[in-house]
């Protein structure tokens, strides 16, 4: 199959990106040019006629991600459907479906059933899981029914992966002398793959037969996200020696990658302080030829367990203004138990307010909406400042459940409103911009 890449690479510009360029509202040439430079990707498996279509990179709208699956204490197919139809009703971009109990097969194809929004999903989860159920014994995968299992994920109609191929015997050795962690491995399918290693005496399949890999993404348009299975789990790990000996063979991955003709995105961590952020993003895309980024977070403390869609939005938000591609949201059950379909509407809205904060801050010429707000907020033009709202349901719910007296106030401020005031001394001086 010829890829969205590649029919970029041929000056093709092709209806995925010319969609694309419409939603953005850029020209379809700029998302043609981004493209064939592998700074822009399309995850738009054909198995999948009824999709949504979202382009991921540079230049574009910071995107955000929702992530639901079953866990061996809370399976329920049902309940998986629910959250993926919150994630797509509030605005998630994309999904991925991180199921490690039940019918996975089932799981999976039901969720595809029942959203529009691109689904991507870790291949290695399924691998260990049915791996366990038939040796009881995780180290028995064979990596002829891994490769096998990432071909029918994708023939299910899957349009991206996480797939950990950096994890490689140099970098395991990098964790051991540098004397683990403060705060563990955090990935399950990296830790799975890694003990795999260590038992087996073997290298990663998935980097060693990078080459496969890519030619079963190809297959099917579906983009490579290299998966980083060894980032850090706490701030105190944050860019240690075996997170960047990852981060280095991702973003050469990448570039192998885009050489064949494969859609490719890195991805990125993790627990990362604050101040750290700036230069992890800037080291990725210096390193992977600005090749699409896609960060959990991150989250920059350790401490806000039951907050923690609060405490990754204020890391989403830099990561946005950075240049971060794709955010995976984090919800407020985030190291505390499975998300329920609450918990999954509100990562997605923490996350898309963070996305949009980072946006308006890198591209300052995309400020217009928030003047419009501002402007009718100052006007007390209360339905039209709805139209400018992300969350227009939330703040009508909000406003007429505490109704004002004078109906052009609110009940902050009731009578003492300085919006009011303030129109009344300079009604005059007021310039109208609109």
């Amino acid at each position: 199959m010829t890829t969205q890449l590649e029919y970029a690479r041929q000056g093709i510009i092709t209806q995925e990106m010319k969609t694309v360029a419409k939603s953005e509202g850029l020209s379809e040439s700029f998302i043609q040019a981004h493209v064939a430079k592998g700074q822009i990707v399309i995850p738009c498996n054909p198995n999948r006629k009824d999709q949504k279509v979202v382009g991921i990179g540079t230049g574009l709208r910071t995107k955000v991600n929702a992530s639901i699956g079953t866990s061996s204490d809370i399976c329920d197919i049902d309940l998986e459907v629910q959250k993926a139809k919150a994630a797509e009703e509030e605005g998630a971009d994309t999904l991925m479906e991180l199921s490690a109990d039940g019918d996975l097969d089932l799981v999976r194809r039901t969720v595809l059933a029942n959203t529009r929004l691109p689904v991507g999903n870790v291949p290695l989860y399924q691998a260990f899981k049915e791996t366990i159920r038939k040796y009881k014994n995780p180290a028995k995968l064979d990596p002829e029914y891994l490769f096998e299992l990432i071909e029918r994920q994708l023939e299910d109609g899957l349009s991206f992966m996480a797939i950990h191929c950096g994890i490689n015997l140099y970098t395991i050795e990098r964790l051991r002398k540098q004397g683990f962690r403060y705060g563990g491995l955090a990935s399950k399918g990296g830790t799975y793959m890694v003990a795999w290693m260590d038992i087996n005496k073997q290298e990663n399949p998935l980097y060693e037969q990078f080459d496969r890999v890519c030619t079963l993404m190809k297959k099917y348009d579906a983009v490579l996200s290299l998966g980083n299975g060894i980032r850090a789990g706490a701030i105190h790990d944050s860019h240690d020696r075996a997170q960047m000996a990852e981060m280095i063979i991702n973003c050469e991955l990448a570039e192998i990658g885009r050489a064949a003709g494969c859609q490719m995105m890195v991805e990125g961590p993790g627990h990362v302080p604050l101040d750290e952020i700036e230069g992890n993003i800037m080291l990725e895309k210096r390193m992977s030829g600005n090749a699409p980024y896609y960060v959990l977070g991150p989250i920059p403390c350790d401490t806000g367990a039951g907050y923690d869609h609060i405490t990754a939005a204020i890391g989403a938000a830099s990561s946005a203004r950075f240049g971060a591609d794709l955010v995976c949201y984090i919800t407020p059950a985030e190291h505390l138990a499975l998300p329920d379909v609450n918990d999954v509407r509100e990562g997605v809205r923490a996350t898309r307010l963070a996305a949009r904060i980072g946006d308006i801050s890198k591209y300052p010429d995309r400020r217009e909406n928030e003047r419009q707000a501002a402007m009718a907020r100052r006007d007390m033009r209360w339905d039209d400042l709805e139209r400018y709202l992300l969350f227009p349901e939330v703040a009508r719910q909000i406003r007429e459940e505490r109704a004002p007296k004078q109906k052009e106030t609110c009940t902050m401020c009731g009578d003492f409103c300085a919006m009011k005031k303030g129109m009344e001394i300079f009604e005059n001086d007021i310039t109208d911009k609109r």
